[in-house]
């Protein structure tokens, strides 16, 4: 799934929406004492209060927030897995009676109670639901709806929540006109912030894919890899921030950590431009051919395909692995790059890397910037200066 399918996915979850349809809810309440299930309850999604509804369907959208490879990650299945959840999830969903879902559900709540214990009493919840996209936009000569026709993808989607304790409150009553002490023993559920999820299966240009689930974290760059590889029997992924350190960590060893800002500034532009020329829907990915070429044409001298793909055998251990561009450069209009010093740290955009220099002048090292207008700290101007010994004294 790309950023573009997540985000039209994520937006249908809200109330009255004809392109979705969530036919069960079943809710499994753990208690963190015994880590077993206390508690499950199955019934029709439309037969929840209108209220329980918006809370569900807020979660849901929560689950489904955040960036690839950084909160959001599609997982390949691992093959000849015994007790594969892939086999569970696609009998799961495609179970005509909800006893049968429930079942399969359950296999799954064992896999995540075996996994480890919470330190917090937590609610799982699966949904099994229908979505559904139109196959094209309607056009102002047609007279055919956008909705005529539309691509149906089955899922199924989970959501974890711990709970918490109710406050203890003290209320002050109009009527009897007298204080009086408010203690609720029923825990809250916190739906507003899920600790983990996934949704299955995938869906792949307008196609459900049942070899990936689309899992989610609790918090960014952050990935559970126990549970996506004994729960969710999912391959080894990485983060957008792994891929980044992998990548400074092969360019380092090719230039033995020898790089000035001007080269940096036409790495970081020419895998910009790979992003941006790419036509293709899955994410531009480089591997050590196409990293020896960005270097290359970056201005870096003596390298070749031969020390980039030991610098990956180096580094990760793989020199066929390819590191995703849009991690090395997430987001290059906006994203700052930190130059950090014993003086000082400073946060640059990357392609105003070219306007940074760091000097040697009579002995001693600078960073240099290049400004087109007068410095502005903490709020006073500052007033150009000669660079020689006197200015610096002063």
């Amino acid at each position: 799934m790309n950023k573009k399918d997540i985000g039209h996915f994520r937006r249908q979850f809200k109330a009255d929406n004809d392109l979705l349809t969530i036919g069960d809810i079943f809710n499994v309440y753990i208690t963190k004492e015994s880590s077993e299930i206390y508690h499950h309850q199955s019934q029709p999604f439309e037969l929840l209060d209108r209220d329980q509804q918006e809370l569900f369907l807020i979660n849901f959208k929560k689950l489904l927030g955040g960036q690839l490879d950084e909160k959001l990650f599609e997982l390949k299945f691992k093959r000849d897995v015994s007790d594969s959840s892939q086999l569970i999830l696609h009998q799961g969903l495609l179970s005509d009676k909800v006893d049968g879902w429930k079942e399969y559900m359950l296999k799954l709540v064992g896999k995540i109670l075996a996994q480890r214990q919470y330190e917090e009493d937590i609610v799982i919840t699966f949904i099994r639901g229908e979505y559904r996209k139109p196959t094209k936009r309607r056009s102002e000569e047609s007279e055919e709806n956008e909705r005529d026709t539309v691509y149906s993808h089955p899922f199924i989607l989970c959501s974890m929540n711990k709970t918490q304790e109710p406050k203890k409150e003290l209320l002050f009553d109009y009527v009897e006109k007298e204080f009086k002490y408010n203690f609720v023993v029923d825990p809250i559920i916190n739906l507003t912030a899920p600790i983990s999820g996934f949704l299955f299966p995938c869906f792949t240009d307008n196609a459900s894919d049942v070899n990936h689930v689309l899992y989610s974290a609790g918090k960014v760059h952050e990935p559970d890899h126990q549970f996506i590889e004994d729960v969710l029997n999912g391959e080894e992924t990485m983060t957008a921030k792994d891929d980044k350190i992998v990548f400074e960590e092969i360019v380092k060893d090719v230039t033995h950590d020898q790089l000035n800002t001007s080269t940096l500034h036409h790495v970081y532009e020419e895998i910009n431009r790979v992003i941006e020329e790419n036509e293709e829907e899955e994410a531009p990915t480089l591997d050590y051919k196409d990293v020896e070429r960005v270097l290359t044409v970056s201005g870096v001298k003596d390298i070749d395909q031969e020390k980039v793909e030991a610098a990956f055998q180096n580094v990760i251990q793989d020199e066929k692995y390819e590191i995703k561009a849009s991690s090395i450069v997430p987001k290059y209009s906006s994203k700052s790059i930190k130059i950090n010093t014993k003086v000082a740290n400073v946060s640059i955009s990357p392609q105003d890397l070219s306007y940074v220099r760091q000097v040697n002048f009579e002995g001693k090292r600078y960073l240099m910037i290049e400004v087109e207008e007068d410095t502005v700290i903490d709020g006073f101007r500052m007033i150009p200066e000669a660079f020689n010994r006197e200015s610096e004294n002063n």
